[in-house]
């Protein structure tokens, strides 16, 4: 699944004009790029914090947050984009940095 396209579409809040989409080359960037959406929140709320830290759990408390979280992942063989739920990006999300982890 690394090289396969994949758009993240997320919608933050109740409110419909938060609905967003993020365009990636690969499911371990658009995996990447969730991080860094968490990533930036926490920063944003701990400004001064210089190392941040933060387990599996915040960022599963941070996407079950989200009003809607879901990836359209592109499958060559089929020639379209296949959707995928919250449930399948947390489990892609901690398979992504348990390999990282072990790098």
């Amino acid at each position: 699944m690394a090289g396969r396209h994949t758009i993240i579409l997320m919608q933050p809040s109740q409110n419909r004009s938060t609905r967003t989409f993020m365009d990636y080359d690969s499911v371990n960037h658009a995996l990447d790029g969730i991080c860094g959406l968490y990533e930036r929140k926490i920063r944003n709320i701990n400004p001064m914090v210089r190392n941040l830290t933060y387990d599996i759990s915040d960022l599963y408390n941070f996407i079950d947050g989200l009003t809607d979280i879901s990836a359209l992942v592109y499958d060559d063989s089929l020639r379209a984009f296949l959707p995928y739920d919250r449930q399948w990006i947390k489990q892609k999300l901690f398979q992504h940095l348990q390999r990282l982890a072990q790098q």
